[in-house]
């Protein structure tokens, strides 16, 4: 094959993913489901997420939920469906793939570099989904990608630390740092997974004004067992139970079904 028709192939494939982006939920499931064994811990999940959406994905333990996530990230691929991301069939895609598209997800055990800064860890995570992350130079006084870190370590409230080791914070911090890693490189979307777990009601109110003040063309899936924070931060709820989506519908809609207070909530939310 030419160069010229090698060129016109990869601008023709770049033109269909933009027209597919342009037209096409942000994330979309269609009968996803993933076997361990004989174990189904994913059932014929369909789901739709428009492009900015914020949506909360809750259940008790072993109802799937982080096993989702697994699929979208590609971290445990299903064992059948699919799974597009704006529009591109992301089924078999590795990682890294998705995370080049703008995939990004936190965990809910953290994985921070402690002997580095706040900054330095900011600064690593911007650089590691750069053009230039394998280059050994040193950042210069007026690198982008160190203007990009430092806003992000503000839009999560953590500049009067910047400068401090990670694994001198506390651990709400720690919490908040990782937000900071999941928006670097200009993400399009976002997993959440229980951002709110082991945080003093100070640092859940800090959370849920970070989440909402998120560029709101970034759409996420947050999971949380904190009905608090997560029906705040959302404008839309996807219950599951034993592998499969049991309910969804708004905030407050979910909050006042009976049947989720009584299998979730214990009938005693308020």
């Amino acid at each position: 094959m030419s160069r010229a028709m090698s060129r016109d192939s990869s601008l023709a494939v770049a033109s269909e993913r933009l027209a597919a982006a342009g037209s096409a939920n942000a994330l979309e499931l269609r009968g996803v489901s993933r076997l361990f064994g004989a174990l189904a811990a994913l059932s014929d999940i369909t789901l739709s997420v428009r492009p900015g959406e914020r949506r909360a994905v809750l259940g008790s333990n072993g109802a799937g939920k982080t096993t989702l996530f697994n699929c979208i990230t590609g971290d445990f691929p299903p064992t059948s469906g699919i799974i597009r991301f704006f529009g591109e069939d992301v089924t078999a895609f590795p990682p890294q793939e998705r995370i080049r598209r703008g995939l990004r997800r936190t965990y809910q055990i953290s994985s921070l570099f402690t002997g580095l800064s706040v900054l330095d860890n900011v600064y690593l995570a911007c650089r590691g989904v750069s053009r230039s992350r394998f280059s050994l130079l040193r950042p210069r006084r007026d690198d982008a990608l160190m203007a990009a870190a430092e806003g992000l370590v503000e839009a999560v409230h953590l500049s009067a630390v910047r400068d401090q080791l990670v694994g001198e914070l506390a651990y709400g911090q720690q919490r908040q740092l990782e937000i900071a890693l999941a928006l670097s490189g200009a993400p399009r979307f976002i997993l959440f997974d229980e951002p709110a777990a082991g945080l003093s009601p100070t640092e859940r109110r800090d959370l849920v004004h970070i989440l909402t003040s998120l560029p709101a063309h970034i759409g996420y899936i947050i999971i949380e067992h904190d009905m608090d924070v997560a029906l705040r931060v959302v404008e839309s709820v996807t219950m599951m139970h034993n592998g499969r989506i049991f309910k969804e519908g708004r905030p407050e809609e979910i909050e006042t079904d009976p049947e989720v207070q009584e299998l979730y909530l214990g009938g005693g939310h308020g």
